[in-house]
């Protein structure tokens, strides 16, 4: 991919991030941390609801159909191992209840919350 395509990739991506964590705010969330990186792997969104975590990955797509099959079998792995390292980090999971969310976003339609999408 060429450096323009790339960075505007990474706009979209930005984007969808922050439709994705409005979405979710409105739903009662609590954004915990966004874009965490480590060498594990990046987790989208880490959000908070009362006693539950969420991991979320935010996939965007010309189609929501195309958006939820994005989220591949070596991309979960990933994404749990970075979960790993962020509640090491934060010393936080002890006591709350945790889940691997994904939410879909696709043009002129409203963002797609699936809840506890994938177990690890």
């Amino acid at each position: 991919m060429s450096r323009p395509s790339r960075r505007a990739a990474e706009r979209r991506g930005q984007w969808a991030e922050t439709l994705a964590a409005l979405w979710l705010q409105a739903k009662g969330y609590r954004i915990v941390a966004r874009r965490f990186r480590s060498r594990a792997g990046e987790i989208d969104l880490v959000v908070r609801r009362g006693r539950h975590l969420a991991f979320v990955e935010v996939k965007a797509r010309a189609r929501a159909a195309q958006a939820a099959w994005a989220v591949t079998p070596r991309q979960r792995a990933r994404i749990a191992r970075a979960a790993e390292h962020w509640l090491a980090i934060n010393g936080a999971g002890q006591d709350l209840d945790m889940s691997f969310d994904v939410v879909l976003i696709a043009p002129w339609t409203w963002p797609r919350h699936i809840a506890s999408a994938f177990r690890v």
